[in-house]
């Protein structure tokens, strides 16, 4: 396959048309992102009767509340401008984008929602949580 020629200063072509079907748009990243919340919603709350904290959920975000074994409070939120799924929890900030068999995951560790949210929440209750 030959290269396309670029000009100085700009983007290759093949480089925008990859980039373009990698991008969810705006309405299709709101709805996989309702889905990946409705179903972790369910999961934490299952999870939230069993260990004790609890899951509130408005304005397309949820918030994971812990009184024990001390105050605490994760909050998962879209970002719907950059396309991501973002969690601040731990002192920490957790962005989740790049859809990967249809689950948002996580920049760096490649773990997805859940994955990332079954870890901080065992990390804060100090006993092994799986949502």
């Amino acid at each position: 396959m030959t290269p396309l020629p670029v000009r100085a200063g700009t983007t290759p072509r093949r480089t925008l048309f990859m980039y373009a079907n990698c991008m969810l748009d705006e309405k299709d990243f709101q709805r996989k992102a309702d889905a990946a919340f409705d179903d972790l919603k369910r999961r934490m709350l299952t999870a939230g009767d069993e260990y004790g904290f609890d899951v509130e959920g408005e304005a397309g975000k949820l918030e994971v509340v812990f009184e024990e074994p001390e105050e605490a409070k994760f909050v998962i939120s879209p970002n719907t401008p950059v396309r991501e799924i973002w969690v601040s929890a731990l002192s920490t900030s957790f962005k989740l984008g790049g859809m990967n068999r249809g689950r948002f995951r996580h920049e760096k560790t490649g773990e997805d929602l859940r994955a990332v949210m079954s870890r901080v929440i065992s990390q804060q209750l100090g006993s092994q949580v799986t949502l």
